[in-house]
């Protein structure tokens, strides 16, 4: 990306590179407002293939899938790199387009991807499979070398993960378990939600320890209240018991008078080269190729 941003005249090349750094801090905690930065970065430099993967990564962050195969297009044009290529068969899926995925998934650029890459491509085609309600073809093109070993990749939890819930959707529990075991073994960054997936198969229940204090803690004042008010109101009740009408009246005359990230663009109709506009379709749902 450096060596990208040199073509640059300085200025604007570290305004450029502030917002890119902006995108890959936020894209996963906050991806709105990585979105945000990401057309700032557009804007002033859209002829940075860097610069047109970030706004891809981050509109995809965000389910705006038209645009950012737009962007991975472009960014695929001005590199001629095969990387994003399981990402641009995802946005298809996310569209509506599973087919199209499995198209992508059987073209020769696919042998051109390193092993990570061929996983994701793997994945996406699964989930191509399961939109197409093709449960048992999913299972099947997830059976692979990479699911058998036992070495553990950055992949591997989410592969593990996929042939797990496919499995479960096939209502072969059993070996879901299994797989959703192994998932947990492998994900040491919690990436899945694996462990979860497992106890809810053994009917383990969490019980959220401070929700339990706070209702605790709200019960216990309550109680505290409750005898406040009942003490109130028999000091009060004592009182009017024990009045003496010797007490002096205070009369009418006696009383003494009261006296206030960046904005995200609009997304216009335009072609993949403009970084200004595209096109607006969307389907609201979809993930990332590990999560479907």
């Amino acid at each position: 990306m450096r060596q990208e941003l040199q073509s640059l005249p300085k200025t604007l090349a570290d305004d450029v590179a502030r917002n890119l750094v902006m995108v890959a801090r936020l894209i996963d905690e906050d991806p709105e407002t990585a979105y945000a930065y990401s057309r700032i970065a557009l804007r002033l430099a859209s002829r940075v293939a860097a610069v047109r993967e970030a706004a891809g990564f981050a509109a995809y962050a965000n389910q705006k899938y038209t645009e950012a195969l737009a962007e991975f297009r472009a960014a695929r044009r001005m590199t001629g790199r095969v990387e994003l290529w399981p990402l641009m068969a995802d946005c298809e899926r996310g569209l509506g387009r599973p087919e199209k995925a499995l198209d992508m998934a059987g073209a020769p650029e696919v042998q051109k991807l390193d092993k990570g890459g061929q996983v994701e491509m793997r994945l996406v085609a699964a989930g191509a499979r399961r939109d197409l309600g093709q449960l048992d073809a999913a299972i099947v093109t997830l059976q692979s070398p990479e699911l058998a070993s036992n070495a553990v990749q950055t992949w591997t939890a989410r592969l593990r993960y996929a042939y797990a819930d496919a499995l479960l959707a096939a209502g072969r529990e059993d070996e879901a378990r299994e797989w959703f075991a192994k998932a947990v073994e492998s994900d040491k960054d919690g990436t899945t939600d694996a462990s979860d997936r497992l106890a809810e198969l053994d009917g383990v229940e969490f019980v959220d320890a401070l929700d339990d204090e706070v209702e605790h803690t709200e019960s216990a004042g309550t109680d505290e209240d409750g005898a406040a008010d009942g003490a109130e109101e028999s000091a009060t009740d004592s009182g009017a018991a024990e009045g003496s009408p010797s007490e002096p009246t205070v009369t009418r005359s006696e009383v003494a008078p009261e006296g206030r990230a960046p904005e995200a663009g609009t997304r216009e109709a335009a072609g993949d080269d403009d970084p200004a506009g595209v096109d607006t379709e969307n389907r609201d749902e979809g993930q990332h190729p590990s999560d479907r």
